[in-house]
């Protein structure tokens, strides 16, 4: 039954790479690093302080912090558990898909999937209260993902796994930063029900 979920997922990872082309790498390569969405996190951070104010949104990313910090200890918990080879590693579809970047460590699950789903499942729940159309964050951690197959570096399995993971992490930490906001009384008069 693994065998065959293993097989699967390396049969959909060659599939998917597929569709890359020389083309599109540099763009693959730029948007897989985290730094250069900066804009969408500025853009992201004045719509929350618009909202907030600075108290909330200092505990809001202190939330964060403590959230990327759990899930990225998870993950590097579990990748060193499982030791699945990345594709770009695996010799059972060697030549199948292209190298465009070198990395030694392991695949299950995917850091990154976690670490975006996670933190835009927070955003959201904040979120979701104020701005009607929300739920456009979510193409973030999609596309996000999406570089890593795009990549070699992880198999569809990974990610969904990471999405799994993040998500119920981020409801989770979601759920902390609403009882510090009321426990600390932090909320403003005109949002006190914002959280409720």
């Amino acid at each position: 039954m693994l065998d065959s979920i293993i097989q699967l997922d390396q049969q959909l990872l060659v599939y998917l790479h597929s569709f890359g082309s020389e083309t599109w790498d540099p763009f693959w390569l730029y948007i897989t690093k985290q730094l250069n969405w900066w804009p969408f996190f500025v853009i992201l951070l004045f719509l929350l302080y618009k909202k907030l104010g600075w108290k909330q949104l200092g505990l809001l990313i202190v939330i964060l912090a403590l959230f990327f910090t759990f899930t990225d200890q998870m993950t590097n918990l579990v990748k060193n558990s499982v030791q699945r080879l990345r594709p770009l590693n695996e010799p059972a579809i060697e030549g199948m898909v292209r190298v465009l970047k070198n990395t030694q460590s392991f695949s299950f699950f995917s850091g990154h999937a976690s670490n975006s789903m996670g933190a835009m499942v927070i955003l959201f729940a904040v979120l979701r209260k104020y701005y009607k159309y929300a739920w456009i964050i979510f193409f973030f951690p999609l596309l996000f993902a999406y570089t890593r197959i795009y990549l070699a570096l992880h198999y569809p399995g990974d990610i969904l796994c990471g999405f799994i993971f993040g998500g119920l992490s981020g409801l989770f930490f979601f759920q902390i930063f609403k009882y510090l906001n009321k426990r600390f009384n932090l909320t403003d008069k005109q949002n006190k029900n914002a959280f409720n």
